[in-house]
């Protein structure tokens, strides 16, 4: 039932998304919009709620309550960045706004926006974390708590992998090509 419920709230994130962006472009319905678009937090919350009864009820703790937190963690830190991107290119491709700017590509620029990354990456380790944590404190500690312990272990190596990647764009920074200006990808 988890597992079900962590698809159903990625497929709701890209339908209210894509409902929001077709309401405020097509529709011009912007305040209808941004009420479907603020609905994606719901999503999140529901599945929280019914990760929490379904621990509550007795399930044994494993994968699917550590995946559910991790998906609560990766959309809290990632949902507005995507929002935001997607809405940019809607209003370009419908016509009603500029061609969005990718990511910086070179230096110190590209390391900047990397930084921001891993900041995203290590924020959602650590939201997951925590939500586990909350599960093993929930269900008490011992042997069935095991899982959940694993999934921090887990959100830890994501943190670490997210910090390494930040670093080595600022050690090993990419080089413009002769000629290049302005360092944004178009």
């Amino acid at each position: 039932m988890i597992v079900t419920l962590i698809v159903v709230s990625e497929v709701g994130f890209w339908v209210l998304l894509a409902a929001g962006l077709a309401l405020r472009y097509l529709a011009r319905m912007e305040k209808t919009s941004a009420a479907v678009l603020l609905c994606e937090p719901l999503l999140e919350v529901v599945l929280l709620v019914v990760t929490a009864i379904d621990l509550k009820n007795g399930a044994e703790p494993d994968w699917k309550h550590g995946l559910a937190a991790v998906y609560i963690g990766f959309t809290a830190t990632h949902g507005h960045y995507v929002v935001k991107w997607a809405d940019g290119h809607a209003a370009y491709r419908l016509g009603r706004g500029p061609r969005p700017v990718g990511p910086p590509r070179y230096g110190m620029p590209r390391a900047v926006h990397e930084w921001k990354m891993a900041a995203r990456g290590v924020g959602a380790a650590a939201l997951a974390a925590a939500l586990l944590q909350l599960a093993v404190w929930y269900v008490g500690e011992g042997e069935q708590a095991g899982p959940l312990h694993a999934w921090q272990a887990r959100m830890g190596l994501v943190a670490g992998i997210s910090l390494v990647i930040g670093a080595s764009y600022t050690v090993w920074p990419k080089r413009a090509p002769e000629g290049f200006t302005d360092g944004a990808s178009r």
